[in-house]
């Protein structure tokens, strides 16, 4: 793994972010010389196991009967 100063990633902080990002190599970074801090790339997120919000709910419910037919005058409480 590369050591770089404090004073120099600094300096450069976004140029050494993004060749972490395409190298995948980590940096050091030291203050007089005693390591203080890594810059280490970020891991991808987890895709694994998740279902897409599209079609999440498929299979879910079940059609008992004829969802567009009128309800006759017994199926309806207000006329009792």
């Amino acid at each position: 793994m590369e050591t770089i100063s404090i004073s120099k990633f600094k300096a450069t902080c976004l140029a050494l972010i993004e060749r972490v990002r395409k190298t995948g190599q980590g940096i050091v970074v030291t203050k007089r010389g005693a390591p203080v801090a890594q810059v280490l790339p970020a891991h991808p997120p987890a895709t694994r196991g998740r279902r897409s919000p599209f079609g999440c709910m498929k299979g879910t419910t079940r059609e008992t009967g004829d969802i567009v037919a009128p309800l006759g005058e017994k199926d309806w409480t207000a006329l009792r």
